[in-house]
C-alpha cells in the first residue's frame, strides 16, 4: 500500500517522496517532510504496536517540531470487516495529538469505494479499486502539501473538479 500511496504522491510535480518502514524510520524523517502518509496493519481495529511505539518513544521528544504538518492514514486487515477504518482513525488520532493537520477524501475511486478515513484494504492490495484508493490518497496528500506548504494554489482539489468522482444520488 505504501508504494501505491507514494506513486500517487509522485504524480504531483515537485513532490519528493521517501518511503520508510516503521522499523527503519527516524524522527528526522518525520521532521524532514511537509506531508506524511502513515500506514499500519490493522491490529484488533487499532494501529500496530510497532507504530504506536514509534510515536510513543521515537517521536515524543519531537512533539513541537511536527505541529502543523499535513498527514493521512492507510491500513490493511486480514479481511473486510477487520477494523481497517478504525485503525485509520486510531492513526489519525495519534497524528492529531502531535499537531498534524489530518484529512479524509470524499472522492470515490469506484462506484462503491471511497476513503473518508484513509485508504483501506483487505489483505494485500490487488483489486484495482483499492490500488486507485491508495494512489488517490497519496495524490491528495501531495496536493494539500503543495497548496499549504508551497503556496501552489493551482493544486487545490476544488480547482480539479473534472478529475474527481463524486457520488451520484
Amino acid at each position: 500500500m505504501a508504494n501505491l500511496v507514494a506513486e500517487g504522491a509522485e504524480s504531483i510535480s515537485g513532490t519528493e517522496v521517501r518511503l520508510r518502514a516503521v522499523d527503519e524510520a527516524t524522527a528526522d524523517d518525520v521532521i524532514w517532510c511537509d506531508g506524511l502518509a502513515v500506514g499500519s496493519p490493522t491490529n484488533m481495529g487499532l494501529l500496530s504496536w510497532k507504530m504506536k511505539r514509534f510515536w510513543d518513544e521515537t517521536m515524543m521528544p519531537q512533539w513541537a517540531k511536527v505541529d502543523g504538518k499535513i498527514a493521512c492514514a492507510f491500513s490493511s486487515s486480514g479481511g473486510w470487516g477487520g477494523g481497517t477504518e478504525l485503525a485509520c482513525q486510531s492513526l489519525l488520532t495519534v497524528l492529531m495529538n502531535f499537531g498534524f493537520l489530518v484529512f479524509g477524501v470524499t472522492d470515490y475511486v469506484s462506484r462503491d469505494l471511497t476513503l473518508h478515513y484513509g485508504a483501506i484494504s483487505a489483505k494485500e492490495p490487488q483489486d484495482e479499486d483499492v490500488n486507485a484508493a491508495c494512489r488517490k490518497l497519496g495524490r491528495r496528500l501531495a496536493e494539500w502539501t503543495a497548496v499549504y506548504c508551497h503556496s501552489r494554489l493551482d493544486e487545490h482539489p476544488l480547482k480539479k473538479m473534472s478529475e474527481r468522482m463524486i457520488p451520484e444520488g
